[in-house]
């Protein structure tokens, strides 16, 4: 979210001065962009967000024991107590770096896991927590960074009013009627449940364009394909519930501002995109800045004079409007500073399901980011918004608008269309064959079998149900139950309950 925020309170001149510094730095970073170089190995790059849970399955409020014992920078706060948050060290993807990608990040697990246990709680990577009810997002439970404070109070008074949160869910397997949420909350932090994996990519500015376009085109097939968040505060939502809530959770529009068109801050978008300028401009054009913090930096004479810029109010305003696919500006890498942000995946269930997610997307972006006839001159892009809601909310019962194939079930359009493309695509970049077939061959293996990490929640949930346990204790029960599955490290189409 840019440089650290240590204010409570803003002017309006603030607001003003803010407004006039981003243009500086958009005035600045076109600059940039007309200058930086094209990426030959291009760098991946890791996330996780993580929850803790104590030995009852429950929400631990430990975070702040448990990173002040691991006490590393790879390691940092959430918005809520009961998260964390894992950064990866970037490397290229050629060779065999997904396999040390995957070694790096279960040693980075196991020892926060081992840090959790000493403050009484564990590691459970699961999309959104299943235990979590309503009474864990009481303003007690947010983590003590300035920035959570200032973010909720910014939002909530841009807003007027609480957050309603309303979602009608999915009929679990042999239930004929569904949940509804519907409550209201006077904090944000019910987004905190929403817990991610964020692949993130070097892209050089002359091919950002087709890699966000293409990103957007794979965000439906993602989310079915990778779903683990059906359950929210004891109700069966959506397969991937993560998608609505996030974008209520931190909606600061009240109803009136919605029926105008106002745009929300967790933001698909609306076009296909022609330069990485047009995110960036579109962010200054259309949300007004809720940390409106300013710092001393002229980003122009910075690049007059031959320097790579902060663009720290630049930063700061992306980093508070939550794109799915979200441009990232890093002043640590001058030659190639640019990044994109994957933000639609959710978090588990094991190791070897993340990484297998991270290899069809990047093999699968590659492909679609070099064709010689792009999907997005064939598809409009609403299509692809829909495929995203459509794909959250039913999972591989889904059907997927697609060119040339109109309505395609995921299963078939993953094994017959976008496997091919993600085979090519890692191996253009070098990766080894074995490890192609490691990683895909899970994807192929989760197509072939209709089943995510939802799937088998809501399998394992309704089968307890049907055996007289209440949504509570099957919750519980199957919290925990997959809680040992995601430590054996099989991937979750081999899951039985």
């Amino acid at each position: 979210m840019g440089h650290e925020v240590t204010r409570l309170k803003f002017s309006r001149r603030d607001r003003q001065d803010f407004r006039e510094k981003v243009q500086a730095c958009l005035d600045a970073l076109a600059t940039l962009l007309a200058n930086a170089a094209e990426i030959p190995s291009p760098k991946m790059g890791m996330e996780i967000e993580l929850n803790l849970v104590d030995e009852n399955c429950e929400p631990a409020m430990v975070n702040a024991a448990v990173l002040a014992a691991l006490a590393g920078p790879k390691y940092q706060s959430e918005l809520a107590q009961f998260n964390i948050e894992i950064n990866v060290e970037p490397r290229p993807l050629a060779g065999a770096n997904l396999a040390a990608l995957e070694d790096d990040l279960r040693a980075s697990l196991d020892l926060a896991d081992a840090r959790a246990r000493e403050s009484g709680g564990r590691l459970a990577m699961i999309g959104i927590l299943p235990t979590l009810r309503e009474d864990h997002f009481e303003q007690k439970w947010m983590s003590s960074d300035t920035r959570y404070t200032v973010l909720e109070q910014q939002i909530l008074a841009a807003r007027g009013e609480d957050i309603e949160l309303s979602i009608a869910g999915v009929p679990l397997p042999g239930q004929s009627t569904s949940d509804r949420l519907t409550t209201l909350t006077h904090t944000i932090l019910p987004e905190a449940a929403c817990t991610s994996v964020q692949l993130h990519l070097q892209v050089s500015p002359a091919t950002y364009a087709a890699h966000w376009n293409a990103a957007q085109i794979l965000a439906g097939i993602q989310v079915v394909l990778a779903a683990n968040s059906p359950f929210f505060a004891g109700r069966a939502l959506w397969n991937e519930t993560r998608i609505p809530l996030f974008e209520q959770a931190t909606d600061t529009r009240p109803p009136e501002l919605k029926n105008q068109g106002v745009r929300p801050r967790v933001w698909f978008g609306e076009r296909w995109i022609t330069s990485v300028f047009d995110l960036f401009e579109e962010n200054s054009r259309y949300f007004p800045a809720l940390l409106p913090d300013l710092t001393p930096e002229d980003p122009v004479a910075v690049v007059a004079g031959g320097g790579t810029p902060e663009l720290a109010e630049l930063t700061m305003h992306n980093g508070t409007i939550y794109r799915w696919n979200r441009p990232v500006y890093d002043p640590t890498d001058a030659r190639t500073p640019l990044r994109l942000e994957n933000r639609v995946l959710p978090a588990g269930p094991t190791i070897v399901d993340t990484l297998a997610d991270a290899a069809f997307y990047y093999g699968t972006l590659r492909s679609l980011a070099r064709s010689d006839r792009p999907l997005w001159t064939q598809m409009p892009f609403a299509a692809a918004e829909e495929n995203l809601r459509v794909g959250a909310r039913n999972g591989f019962d889904s059907m997927m608008q697609w060119p040339g194939g109109g309505a395609v079930s995921p299963q078939d359009l993953v094994r017959r269309t976008l496997l091919p493309m993600a085979d090519a695509g890692l191996a253009e970049l070098g990766v080894d064959a074995t490890l192609r077939d490691k990683y895909l061959g899970v994807i192929e293996g989760r197509a072939r079998a209709a089943r995510s990490g939802s799937v088998w929640q809501r399998e394992c949930v309704a089968a307890r149900e049907r055996a007289g346990q209440s949504r509570d204790s099957a919750l519980r029960s199957m919290l925990c139950e997959y809680l040992e599955r995601m430590c054996s490290g099989e991937p979750v189409h081999t899951w039985s309950w």
